[in-house]
Order: structure tokens, then sequence, then C-alpha cells
């Protein structure tokens, strides 16, 4: 194994949860799971999400300068795959998903273990990657929810 493939190995160690994140730009709705998901600051609340570039999620954000974390609750596996693998350019990924829309505009997932409404307050162009700041503009949580950790098994096993 060269030292690339070594160092990517390393970082499939590095522990991340399970993330749909959601936003609107005007009729337009979509979501896409996501795994590269930090708290950035207390205060004021920040966060930051990286999307790739070529996702249509992206584009959106971009645009509409907002969006949601939904941070998924152990044993929906089955809600991260669908919102991964699947484009919202052709699928509806939110057929039979019960979702409200908060307060940047942005669809929250209803059964989730808690979910982070953000507007964009900042963005890093990463090359094939944007880097996403948002300052938190509302939040709620279920107490007793664990969150889903991502395992590569659960979704390219």
């Amino acid at each position: 194994m060269n030292s690339v493939e070594k160092i990517k190995e390393v970082l499939k160690k590095v522990v991340n949860g399970v993330f749909v994140t959601t936003t609107r730009c005007d009729d337009k709705v979509n979501g896409m799971t996501a795994v590269w998901v930090t708290t950035v600051s207390f205060d004021p609340p920040l966060v930051c999400v990286s999307i790739g570039k070529d996702h249509f999620t992206h584009n959106l954000m971009e645009k509409s300068g907002v969006f949601a974390v939904n941070i998924l609750r152990e044993g929906q596996v089955d809600i991260g795959k669908r919102f991964g693998f699947a484009s919202g350019k052709e699928a509806d990924k939110f057929a039979n998903i019960p979702n409200t829309i908060k307060t940047t505009g942005s669809p929250v997932l209803n059964d989730v273990a808690a979910y982070l409404d953000c507007k964009v307050i900042s963005s890093v162009d990463l090359g094939s990657l944007t880097l996403f700041i948002g300052k938190v503009l509302d939040a709620w949580m279920d107490a007793d929810a664990k969150p889903l950790v991502f395992n590569e098994k659960d979704f390219f096993g």
C-alpha cells in the first residue's frame, strides 16, 4: 500500500455521523447525505458542511444561502441511502418522507435525532468541494435519540 492509500485508510477511521443536508431555492427542494459536517463555533453557533460542486444540493445551497442539517438517528441507514444514492434532479427524495419547513425555508425530516437550520455566512472553495459555513438560526433534538454513526459497510458493503 502506497502512502496515499495508507492516508486514505487512516482517514476512514475518523468517526463521523450521518446527516441529510437539505435546502430550498425558490420552488425547488433537495437533500443529500453528508458525513463531513462539524461544529465550528458555539458563540456564535456555527456549523460547516462540505458539499461536492457536482451535487444538485450544492447549486441550490449556493443560490439560496440556506440549509438544514438533519442528524439521523440509529437505525436510519435506509434514509441515508435514499438521500445519498439518487440525484434530486431525477428523483423526489422527499416522497413519503414527512418533513416540515423551518425558519430558513429548508425542509427538516420529522423523525430525526436532531436538526440545525442554518443561514450561510461564508463559503470556502476547496477545489471539487465547497465548505459552507452556516449560522444556526433554529435547532431541536430528541434527547433520547442516539445519532447514526457512519460505517462504510452500511453504505458500500
